[in-house]
């Protein structure tokens, strides 16, 4: 094994668990990349932190062999996310950090862009190795408190009213805080802290989307070739399907499932003699379990087993790719059940079948028989890696949990706010990749079989990620910020899921944590006049503000001045909105759902009250509004099918400028879908004669 330079190598050693918890001003919960960003940022904010990793290496895919970065565009990077590949741009610079090839002979290719880009001194490719280092590097020189600890996915989240008292590990230990974050790949924490979430896939129609829900008919990137069998003896429905495959795809494409995208692990190999662990038959191997392959090599697929992307000295970052790879399709869900229901050794049983599953590949491509000599040969290169993972027979710690859990908020980012089609107003941070979905499910369609839910929509140039997509609700729990299993469409995630998106996003919510403390408020309650100087002066890439509407104007994007009751929709579909969307009812739910907006500070005396919406034919034509005045309060109709993109005057109020003082719009009775855009309040003429 070659050791790391010497800056590196006892970086290891400092970051050392503790032993016993203690109280908190912020508690992390995930050992990930933008677990670890969260934490540096709190301890160098001067917040006592405490990050606690259910897993012993940290650091998440970062360092677990995503080393061919899925970077999008190098403008989103910011703050820690810039200062990590910054410092990996550092290490590659020294001579002794080539000890397999010399840095002429790597050459400079990276995902979309230099690996190594001299200009902005920042690199996109590294072994897993460098990349716990850097790490374990900048949580020892924050002093973080790292502990290890498995969650009580039961009952380990503990309440006080609306807020995270404290985690509960399964072990017993106990860890107190003021503010929590979720940067678990699952979102472990939501379930527990009564935060509302989904799994799956939304149907096109929920949010607008084109490309949502089931897709047979677009899956054509990474699919199958035609004239592979689906039956256990080929050409005799009687003998039943092989394993793995459904009969149909469970719904028209487009329509809503609860599957998941496939997981796999993002293997590291090489093919240099000297650092190569050959790659044995993994134990409980089956030959019938690799079928399919066999099917797809006869029928043509002779490629696409797995990625050769090269990082520094003659390793790979081997992802999924072509129809049959190293994604455990249709294995990470069952009836009744998924990834994010399973507890931790559910987890790991289930993570050690992915491994065995493309260890197997890996040997089955190197050395079965039934595999051509000529593909036994090319691929019998490679093997994994001496000095890398020694403590895990060289087999990335991490699987990759594309997606799991997302939170359901106020705001929901979808395929519009991807596409820039909407933009935000609350930006914490930039996502370009793009719209990305790996298969679903493996499914019979015309008589052959053939691959489900690979999307993926490219152009997506830098769009903002809302605060509001970080945080729960109006109304449920006020001290918990979300990264990762953020508020999202599965079609949006697919794009903001990257790692280096969620090292930004990390930060961001410590420092939106650290404004909360300083208030002494709620996460809801964070004004983002205040929040967008901290990002910007930690080094955040945030997107310009839009134009500033009127201080009359409250929209509904408006996390300050608007207050949410039951779940509403964020959209765009129909045009007239006064920023960049609307809410919408869904059209369900009658009397359950309303958006207060509040009079603005200083909007005391005589005003108008006018309100906004987009018209559509589905609209109520019977929109309940209630106007909370000085002398009480007032109630009206409106119809929504007309009149749509204009201000609608309401009539004038006198206002004393309480808190309690606005307008309610409802659904209350409503004979179509409700929308909630705006409501303006401009000063009027004072009543005379009264």
């Amino acid at each position: 094994m070659h050791p790391l330079p010497t800056f590196l190598a006892g970086l290891f050693l400092s970051t050392a668990f503790a032993a016993e918890p203690a109280a908190h001003d912020i508690v992390v919960y995930g050992g990930t990349s933008g677990g670890i960003t969260a934490a540096v940022q709190a301890a160098r904010d001067g917040r006592s932190v405490v990050l606690v990793s259910p897993t012993k290496h940290l650091g998440g895919l970062t360092t677990s062999g995503l080393g061919w970065t899925d970077l999008g565009n190098s403008s989103i990077l910011g703050g820690l996310s810039r200062e990590f590949y910054h410092r990996t741009y550092r290490h590659y610079q020294e001579q002794g950090a080539w000890t397999q090839e010399t840095r002429g002979s790597f050459g400079n290719r990276g995902q979309g862009g230099p690996a190594f880009n001299d200009s902005l001194e920042i690199a996109s490719v590294f072994e897993p190795r460098v990349a716990e280092a850097i790490f374990s590097a900048m949580l020892a020189e924050a002093k973080v408190t790292v502990i290890e600890g498995k969650l009580d996915l039961k009952k380990g989240v503990i309440l006080q009213g609306k807020r995270i008292a404290k985690l509960r590990m399964e072990d017993g230990r106990e860890f107190p805080g003021k503010m929590f974050i979720d940067a678990s790949y699952e979102g472990d924490l939501l379930p527990g802290a009564g935060v509302s979430f989904t799994t799956g896939r939304e149907a096109n129609g929920t949010h607008g989307e084109t490309e949502s829900g089931i897709q047979l008919e677009r899956s054509t990137k990474n699919q199958l070739v035609d004239g592979i069998d689906p039956y256990n003896k080929p050409g005799d429905p009687a003998s039943g399907l092989l394993s793995g495959v459904n009969p149909d795809a469970g719904g028209a494409d487009g329509s809503a499932d609860k599957k998941l995208q496939a997981y796999c692990f993002r293997m590291v190999l090489t093919d240099v003699p000297g650092n190569r662990v050959k790659i044995d038959k993994p134990e409980g191997y089956r030959e019938a379990d690799y079928e399919l392959l066999f099917r797809s090599i006869e029928a043509g697929q002779a490629s696409g087993f797995f990625k050769h992307d090269l990082v520094p000295n003659r390793k790979t970052d081997s992802n999924n790719t072509g129809g049959i790879s190293t994604d455990f399709i249709g294995k990470n869900h069952g009836e009744g059940w998924d990834w994010t229901t399973l507890d931790h050794k559910e987890r790991e049983a289930l993570a050690k079948q992915h491994e065995n599953w493309q260890r197997g590949l890996l040997w089955t491509l190197q050395n079965h028989p039934r595999v051509p000599a000529k593909l036994r040969e090319s691929t019998s290169r490679w093997g994994l890696p001496k000095d890398e993972f020694t403590d895990n027979g060289h087999w990335p710690w991490q699987l990759y949990v594309r997606e799991a859990r997302r939170m359901v908020s106020d705001h929901v980012m979808n395929q519009k706010h991807c596409t820039g089609g909407q933009v935000v107003p609350d930006s914490v941070g930039m996502a370009a990749y793009s719209m990305d979905s790996h298969h679903v499910q493996r499914v019979m369609k015309n008589g052959m079989v053939k691959n489900e839910g690979d999307v993926q929509l490219h152009g997506v140039k830098p769009y903002p990620v809302s605060y509001r997509s970080l945080i729960p609700k109006q109304g449920e729990c006020e001290n918990l910020l979300v990264p990762w299993s953020l508020s999202a469409t599965h079609m949006a995630f697919g794009s903001i899921r990257m790692e280096p998106v969620f090292m930004v996003l990390g930060q961001s919510a410590s420092i939106a944590a650290d404004l909360a403390l300083d208030n002494d408020t709620s996460v809801q309650s964070i004004r983002y006049e205040e929040l967008r100087p901290r990002l910007l002066a930690a080094g955040q890439a945030l997107a310009t503000v839009p134009p500033e509407l009127p201080a009359d104007v409250v929209d509904n994007s408006n996390a300050t001045l608007v207050t949410i009751k039951g779940e509403w929709t964020s959209s765009s579909a129909s045009p007239g909105s006064i920023a960049n969307g609307y809410l919408h009812d869904g059209n369900a739910a009658r009397g359950e759902k309303e958006v207060f907006f509040h009079l603005p500070p200083g909007s005391s005396g005589m005003r108008a009250v006018r309100l906004r919406w987009t018209q559509d034919g589905n609209r109520a034509s019977n929109a309940a509004v209630e106007i909370r005045h000085r002398d009480g309060s007032t109630t009206l109709r409106v119809d929504q099918r007309s009149k749509g993109g204009i201000w609608n005057d309401l009539g004038a109020f006198p206002f004393t400028g309480a808190a309690t003082e606005g307008v309610v719009l409802s659904n209350k009775d409503a004979d179509g879908y409700v929308v909630a855009d705006a409501v303006s309040f401009p000063a009027a003429p004072e009543k005379s004669g009264d």
